[in-house]
């Protein structure tokens, strides 16, 4: 499999069977598999990175320009982006130890590659920085949530450090900005069963809550109150994809600079002064390596304003 290259690890898609009894669904060589598999590509861009060395099979056998089609195999090549803007905010590494970085990431700024995002991700800025081509986060965060993120640096203590999370063994905390509503009695123990949401002009990613038994739990308290604002504190309990973001909607108090709950807003112009005021302020666990009890909280604050 090709190395890390630039920070950034190679992508791989499958190659299925030909279908003999569908002649659309036939290709000559691997090259008219990628330029239907990924439109956006120009079958030249393709050219270029077979050209540089930068395809090749799970075997290590280098894909060329004519290389004809084999099925159920799996072809692996470097993702680049003509045009990729920084992102003007650094993230700050709190921790590092032979088997974890904890890091401090600011709004905007993803966990991993995705989407327009490749070199301007925390993952791919540590990898360059530290020289760590083995460097995995052990869970995410929302692009637009601050605070922290932990990384695993070796693969024999990966999973042992994957298995906090899977057995919900790690306590996380987050802080919010929202509106303040005073019929709201807190604490506040709230449970929902969160669902993709399918709803038109919905992005895949966004969730909703459908009828059934509750797959997400989050504590919720309030920590400061200035006018028609309030800065709450969230425990949660379970980790669905935008748990808390939903969760606040759903009692009526929407995080501010949501662009997404309730109302989806077209992706634009990137406005850096509107933040969503979501931070992942602190986490604390035992370690399953030391055995010693292990916390860390971020530097930065949500400010009541």
């Amino acid at each position: 499999m090709l190395p890390v290259k630039n920070g950034v690890g190679p992508s791989v898609v499958g190659l299925p069977k030909n279908d003999a009894k569908d002649e659309s669904a036939q290709w000559r060589t691997i090259t008219d598999f990628l330029v239907e598999r990924f439109p956006a590509i120009p079958r030249a861009t393709w050219l270029q990175r077979m050209a540089d060395g930068d395809v090749e099979d799970e075997f290590g056998v280098a894909v060329t320009a004519e290389r004809p089609y084999q099925g159920h195999i799996r072809v692996y090549y470097y993702r680049d982006l003509e045009v990729e803007d920084r992102i003007p905010f650094d993230e700050v590494i709190l921790h590092q130890d032979e088997h974890l970085i904890v890091v401090d990431k600011p709004h905007f700024l993803p966990v991993t590659p995705s989407g327009k995002y490749l070199q301007e991700t925390v993952l791919v800025r540590l990898k360059r920085k530290l020289g760590l081509d083995d460097l995995v986060p052990i869970h995410r965060i929302d692009r637009d949530t601050a605070g922290l993120v932990l990384f695993s640096v070796q693969p024999q203590t990966r999973d042992a450090y994957q298995a906090l999370f899977r057995e919900r063994a790690v306590n996380k905390t987050y802080h919010a900005i929202a509106p303040w509503n005073p019929t709201n009695r807190f604490p506040i123990q709230y449970e929902s069963r969160l669902d993709e949401d399918k709803s038109a002009g919905r992005g895949f990613m966004t969730q909703c809550e459908v009828a059934g038994t509750p797959n997400s739990l989050t504590h919720i308290d309030v920590l400061q109150i200035k006018g028609d604002w309030a800065k709450y504190r969230l425990k949660p309990v379970t980790g669905k994809r935008h748990q808390l973001r939903v969760h606040m909607n759903a009692l009526g108090l929407p995080i501010k600079g949501d662009g997404i709950y309730p109302v989806l807003t077209p992706e634009g112009q990137i406005d850096y002064t509107n933040p969503l005021q979501l931070l992942a302020k602190s986490i604390e666990w035992v370690d399953p390596i030391t055995k010693q009890w292990r916390q860390f909280e971020s530097q930065q604050e949500l400010v009541l304003r």
